[in-house]
């Protein structure tokens, strides 16, 4: 038996999310619908000039998302990440505490340093744009990896935002090559279509020979296999892994079982966030197939999952919320 279900890395941001109209975007020179790495300096201009009063304040990240949704579903999960001996650390540490996720941060071994932060910027149409200040997890390496928590678990969970540092990428190989010497499964989001539009050589460097699970968007999918239709995109990934994901947005998702293609159904719902959604549909389908349900069963938990995500704003369920998912799966 495992200790743990999954084990993720990827970068410890604390996500600070707010709505904003598109003339804001034109106003401030922002690129709507991506995720844009900015420096300090920029953020902080940023959030001199938007309204914070109804901000929402979580630890997050995109891996960070996941595993906590795994956690709220009843799963096990482990972090390894990297924050900095500031408020915004401390506060990451105790929400992921919260959380029910286990992790490699406790108050005698943070940096001095600026933890991450994310800008999470939502419009009307429930689209999400980010601006990231990477802070201290920008240097998060081979060091921060937790080899005994990746042999301890199931899967290896991967998060494709590291790839835009040298040691981020050595630390994915490094994570990836500890997962498969151990007998430990591989799974690995693109995470952006900005990651996979500009850091395609390195990914490939990390997927190498394949990946167990791969989780992409339909974007992210078609960019890196420089495909325009679905029917060459997911034939192509089966190049890459032995089994995928792909969400399709209000249109549900593509499941390859590494067998046949299953199609997933859309729940219906009125969205009006979408920050969050590819990390819940990950992790509710990380939880379902790591605790005894198929990939089609896992599917449909994770629609269920990110059709609620969406309709609120925010990129965590609660409590509560994720038992009646469960309950709505196993009735």
């Amino acid at each position: 038996m495992k200790k743990y279900d999954v084990t993720g890395i990827g970068n410890a941001l604390v996500d600070i999310e707010f709505k904003v109209t598109d003339q804001f975007f034109a106003d401030n020179g922002v690129e709507k619908g991506l995720m844009t790495l900015v420096d300090e300096t920029r953020q902080n201009s940023l959030m001199n000039v938007i309204d914070t009063t109804h901000a929402k304040m979580q630890c997050g990240g995109s891996a960070g998302n996941t595993v906590i949704a795994i956690s709220q579903f009843g799963g096990k999960s482990y972090y390894s990440c990297k924050v900095a001996d500031d408020e915004m650390g401390h506060f990451y540490m105790n929400d992921m505490k919260y959380a029910g996720v286990s992790h490699n941060l406790n108050e005698g071994n943070l940096a001095a340093g600026i933890t991450g932060k994310c800008l999470v910027m939502v419009t009307e149409d429930a689209e999400r744009t980010m601006n990231t200040y990477l802070g201290i997890t920008e240097t998060y390496s081979n060091e921060d990896v937790n080899e005994a928590a990746i042999k301890d678990s199931k899967y290896l969970y991967i998060e494709g935002y590291l790839i835009t540092s040298e040691n981020g990428k050595a630390a994915m190989k490094h994570a990836k090559k500890i997962a498969e010497e151990n007998g430990v499964k591989v799974a690995l989001t693109f995470s952006d279509p900005a990651m996979v539009k500009y850091f395609k050589e390195p990914m490939a460097e990390v997927i190498g020979a394949s990946v167990d699970l791969l989780f992409a968007n339909e974007e992210e999918a078609m960019i890196f296999t420089e495909t325009d239709n679905l029917l060459d995109t997911r034939e192509e990934l089966k190049k890459l892994a032995k089994h995928f994901v792909i969400t399709q947005g209000k249109n549900g998702a593509m499941i390859y079982d590494g067998d046949t293609f299953i199609d997933i159904e859309p729940y219906a719902t009125t969205a009006i966030d979408s920050n969050g959604a590819g990390d819940m549909f990950a992790g509710a389908f990380m939880y379902g197939i790591t605790n005894g349900h198929s990939y089609a069963s896992s599917g449909k938990l994770a629609s269920m999952a990110s059709s609620k995500i969406v309709s609120q704003f925010g990129p965590r369920l609660q409590w509560h919320e994720a038992k009646e998912i469960l309950n709505r799966l196993n009735p």
